[in-house]
């Protein structure tokens, strides 16, 4: 046989795509060929392959080689290739038979001993490979617990290459070159038995956040607004002088979150897997929300995404969770302003040559920034006072684009304490996650059977179905509309944060109270550093 076929798979953003791995040998002089879009790490596999063939007792082919992977009009990337184009040559090759199933996957990198090492992007992968009728997958041993989180799919682990050797070399551990594998070598691989996942072992969390927020003495009003942002994923901002506790309140938020659901557990996963980030051995899906807190110094294209085959940003490592910007000003404007389109469409497009890639992007936007350079604008004394002149602080606060502030539902100041004090009963996690609960418990129960399930992601017609405002409410928002100069976004934004207060409070009416709340939590339309 100089021809053989097997089926393998690669990353294509955060989703998995089929391959099919040809494997030719003709006559001529000794050359191996990767064509369908290879990148380099895929050329390269030609030489792990072939140091990996000799180094199992096989022999490798001194033919004229030709490896296509199909489709070849898909730019291909990664390691996770070799096994497969391994086998496929030992096949071609005649040194070992094909098994019987034919709806098998193959995934894979090789070390140069013939050692299997793991990969990214399984999940996806076995994912695809499931929507596809596939029956069983072989996968290195470091990706089973992995592979085994997706259920109705059977998983076989491979440790090394001389597995495939016959049974008579491997007890006697021959490393000459070995007899052609006949099925009973295959047999005896696929038929031992499919591991279980280690339920012992923890199940792996994209972050380790434990800080409850009895820690935090006082500031009440502001943990009211962070339990209305985690009840209705609205966006929050934070703004106060430093050493107010507004990093401390935010990297407390995940505490209150609800557990991710079924379908957005493993949606999470996904992200994480392709993304490199999952633990090797995990003991289930994810569920807790994710939290991440990037750099200042983040590019654009590391907060969407982005190169040749784009991978997830920090927009889409957040998804259902929280993304943290510290100290908002000290980013690039130009990172800021790709937030416009996530926020809005809760997706990222990002446009390649050969492709378009569309990664979630349903996060909730959490800032915190100073109310100027030094940080003191607005104390009084006996407090320190500010020194930026206005100028100063304007141009301190342009990185801040109308449209971006536009899209953040609640502006929260955090002032400073005026004197030390005990808090004899701080509101604890605990107690704001079962507010947070029952609230979004009666959101799902509303949106049930619609594409939504949190008041912050309502627009249009959605939003005026389902937000019943009271006439005086109404009276109350339209004159706070032309006093404060809002936009129509502004607008409708304080909506949806009233509707989120009244469920807050069980109500199915949006009462003045809840317009007037809503309005409170919008201090920089109120504000500007000349007015003060």
């Amino acid at each position: 046989m100089l021809y053989s076929k097997v089926s393998s798979a690669c990353l294509y953003g955060i989703d998995g795509v089929m391959i099919e791995v040809e494997v030719d040998l003709a006559s001529g002089i000794p050359q191996t060929t990767v064509v369908g879009l290879p990148d380099s790490a895929i050329r390269e596999a030609v030489e792990r392959v072939r140091s990996a063939i000799k180094n199992c007792g096989f022999t490798f082919p001194m033919q004229r080689i030709t490896i296509n992977l199909a489709p070849a009009d898909i730019r291909k990337e990664g390691t996770a290739f070799d096994l497969a184009i391994a086998i496929g040559l030992l096949a071609a090759s005649g040194q070992v038979q094909l098994p019987g199933l034919d709806r098998l996957l193959i995934i894979g990198e090789l070390a140069l001993d013939g050692a299997l090492r793991p990969v990214p992007g399984v999940l996806a992968m076995v994912d695809l490979a499931r929507r596809n009728g596939f029956h069983a997958v072989l996968v290195p041993e470091g990706n089973v617990q992995e592979a085994l989180l997706l259920e109705g799919m059977t998983i076989y682990g491979l440790q090394h290459l001389k597995q495939l050797l016959p049974e008579s070399d491997l007890d006697h551990g021959k490393q000459e070159q070995a007899s052609a594998a006949d099925s009973a070598t295959w047999e005896r691989l696929i038929r031992q038995p499919t591991r279980e996942r280690d339920a012992s072992a923890p199940a792996a969390e994209p972050s380790s956040i434990a800080e409850d927020y009895c820690d935090v003495l006082g500031q009440h009003h502001v943990k009211r607004a962070l339990t209305i942002a985690a009840a209705g994923m609205h966006n929050l901002l934070l703004i106060g002088p430093p050493g107010t506790g507004k990093t401390m309140l935010i990297r407390r938020l995940p505490g209150i979150l609800p557990a991710l659901s079924p379908e957005e557990s493993l949606e999470v996963t996904k992200i994480y897997s392709a993304a490199g980030l999952l633990r090797q051995h995990t003991g289930g899906l994810l569920t807790t929300r994710p939290f991440r807190s990037p750099h200042h110094t983040i590019s654009a294209g590391g907060l969407i995404g982005g190169g040749g085959i784009p991978k997830p940003g920090e927009v889409s490592l957040a998804h259902r969770g929280v993304l943290f910007l510290d100290e908002l000003p000290e980013f690039s404007r130009t990172a800021l302003e790709v937030l416009r389109q996530p926020l809005e469409e809760r997706r990222v497009t990002i446009s390649r040559s050969r492709a378009a890639f569309t990664f979630p992007a349903h996060f909730l936007l959490t800032i915190s920034l100073n109310p100027c350079p030094c940080g003191f604008f607005g104390n009084e004394p006996p407090q320190q006072l500010c020194t930026c002149s206005p100028y100063r602080i304007a141009q301190y606060r342009e990185k801040i684009s109308g449209p971006l502030l536009d899209r953040i539902d609640m502006h929260v100041e955090v002032p400073r304490p005026p004197k030390w004090q005990h808090d004899p009963e701080p509101r604890s996690s605990g107690e704001m996650r079962m507010e947070v609960e029952k609230a979004v418990s009666i959101q799902l129960e509303r949106y049930a059977g619609s594409p939504y399930r949190r008041n912050g992601e309502l627009s249009g017609a959605a939003l005026r179905r389902t937000a019943r405002i009271l006439p005086e409410a109404e009276q109350l928002l339209q004159a706070s509309f032309g006093a404060l100069g809002l936009s129509m976004r502004a607008y409708d934004r304080i909506i949806k944060l009233s509707r989120t207060i009244a469920d807050l409070e069980a109500s199915s009416d949006i009462k003045s109270e809840h317009i007037a709340e809503a309005i409170q939590y919008r201090c920089l339309d109120r504000r500007s550093p000349s007015a003060s």
